[in-house]
C-alpha cells in the first residue's frame, strides 16, 4: 500500500512544472488548454480500455495456437469494424472538428499593424528580443516625438530601439504582437503558459500574439531541433504590471552607467574596450558597437546568461567568459583565456555595473 502511494505521488509530481501548459498564464493558453484537457483524458480513457481488452484476452484465452478453431461468421468482422473503425473516426472526427474552432478563435491576420510590438530573432542558440519603435507597448507617442516612430531616421530609430536578449518584458492585460524570425535554421518559440509553439522559419514571418494575466515570470524555449545545443536555447517572459513596465522601458534606453564606478569598475572597463568583446558585443554609451553577440548595456539586471541556460552570478559570469566552450559546446562565444586573474576579475565587476 505505502509502495503504491509513493509510487502514485511520483507520477503525480511529474505532472507539475514550468512548462505545464495546462496551468495557464493568458487567453491563448486557456484556450489550448480548453481542448488539451478533453484530448488527455480521451487518451487516458483510451489506455485503460486497451489494457483492459490485451488482460481479458490473455486471461480467456484456451487451447493453443495449433488448434484451428472455426471463426464465428459475422460477430468478430462487425466488433473489428465498430472499435478498429467506427470508434477511432468518431473521436478523431470530435476532435478535429474542436481543434478548429479553437484555431479559429485565434487572430490569424495581422495586416492591420505594419510594425510588431517585438520582434524576436532566432540565433544558434539564443533568442534576440528587439522592441519595435512604434510599438503598441513602446510608449512612442507620435505627439511628442513629432512624427510616426516607424519614419524616423535610422539613427533615431536606434535610440528607440530596446533589446533584452533572452528575456521578453511585457505589460500585464495588453496584447503584445511579436513577429518571429531568425538567423540561421529553424528555431521555435515557446512559451506553454502563455501561447502554443509557433516556429521561426527562414526567410519568412512569424506572428504570435501573447497576453499576460497577471505578473510574473512565464517559462519559454526552443521547441524545435536547432543544433547541438538545442536543449540550452531557452527564454523567460517576464509580466509587469503597467506602470512597472513603463519604468523599465524607460530605463533600458537609457546608456549604460555603472551603478558604483569604482576604480576596479573603470578597469574593467578597459578591459572590455581593449579586448575581443567589442567586435561582437554592443554597449550603449560605448565604442562597443558590434552585432554578433547579445547587447550587453544593462546586462547586470539580466537574471541568466548563456543563451538562458545559467543564473546571471559571478561564478557562472567567470566561467562563460573564459571558457564558453565548455559550458555550452558550438556557442559562437569564444572561450577568452588570455585575460590574467586580476583582469577577469575587473571585467566581470564592469559587466555586473551595467545595471
Amino acid at each position: 500500500m505505502r509502495r503504491g502511494a509513493l509510487l502514485v505521488a511520483a507520477l503525480l509530481a511529474g505532472c507539475a512544472g514550468p512548462q505545464d501548459y495546462l496551468e495557464t498564464g493568458g487567453r491563448a493558453a486557456r484556450e489550448l488548454a480548453g481542448i488539451g484537457w478533453p484530448v488527455l483524458l480521451a487518451l487516458a480513457l483510451v489506455t485503460v480500455v486497451t489494457w483492459v481488452v490485451i488482460f481479458w484476452v490473455a486471461y480467456r484465452r484456451r487451447g493453443s495456437f495449433d488448434e484451428h478453431a472455426p471463426a464465428q461468421a459475422g460477430g468478430g468482422q462487425r466488433w473489428i469494424l465498430i472499435g478498429g473503425v467506427a470508434i477511432p473516426v468518431a473521436v478523431l472526427s470530435i476532435m478535429f472538428i474542436a481543434t478548429l474552432g479553437t484555431l479559429s478563435s485565434f487572430p490569424m491576420a495581422h495586416a492591420a499593424m505594419s510594425e510588431p510590438d517585438i520582434r524576436i530573432i532566432g540565433h544558434q542558440w539564443w533568442f534576440d528580443v528587439e522592441y519595435v519603435p512604434g510599438g503598441s507597448i513602446c510608449g512612442d507617442d507620435p505627439a511628442q516625438l513629432g512624427r510616426n516612430p516607424a519614419s524616423l531616421p535610422e539613427g533615431e530609430r536606434a535610440s528607440l530601439t530596446v533589446r533584452s536578449p533572452s528575456e521578453v518584458h511585457i505589460p500585464v492585460g495588453v496584447p503584445v504582437e511579436i513577429e518571429l524570425v531568425t538567423r540561421d535554421v529553424i528555431h521555435s518559440f515557446w512559451v506553454p503558459k502563455l501561447h502554443g509553439k509557433v516556429d521561426l522559419i527562414p526567410g519568412m514571418k512569424n506572428r504570435v500574439r501573447v497576453q499576460a494575466d497577471r505578473p510574473g515570470v512565464y517559462e519559454g524555449e526552443c521547441a524545435e531541433f536547432c543544433g547541438v545545443q538545442h536543449a540550452h536555447m531557452r527564454l523567460m517572459v517576464v509580466a509587469h504590471s503597467p506602470d512597472e513596465y513603463v519604468k523599465w522601458l524607460r530605463h533600458q534606453r537609457e546608456d549604460a552607467a555603472s551603478a558604483v564606478p569604482t576604480t576596479q569598475v573603470q578597469a574593467g572597463r578597459r578591459v572590455f574596450e581593449r579586448g575581443a568583446c567589442v567586435l561582437c558585443h554592443t554597449i550603449r554609451g560605448t565604442d562597443a558597437h558590434g552585432l554578433v553577440g547579445p547587447e550587453l548595456t544593462h546586462v547586470g539586471l539580466r537574471q541568466r546568461i548563456a543563451g538562458g541556460t545559467l543564473p546571471n552570478t559571478t561564478a557562472n559570469l567567470e566561467a562563460w567568459v573564459t571558457d564558453a566552450q565548455s559550458l555550452k559546446p558550438g556557442t559562437q562565444m569564444p572561450s577568452l583565456r588570455q585575460f590574467s586573474g586580476t583582469e577577469l576579475r575587473d571585467l566581470v565587476a564592469y559587466l555586473q555595473s551595467l545595471r
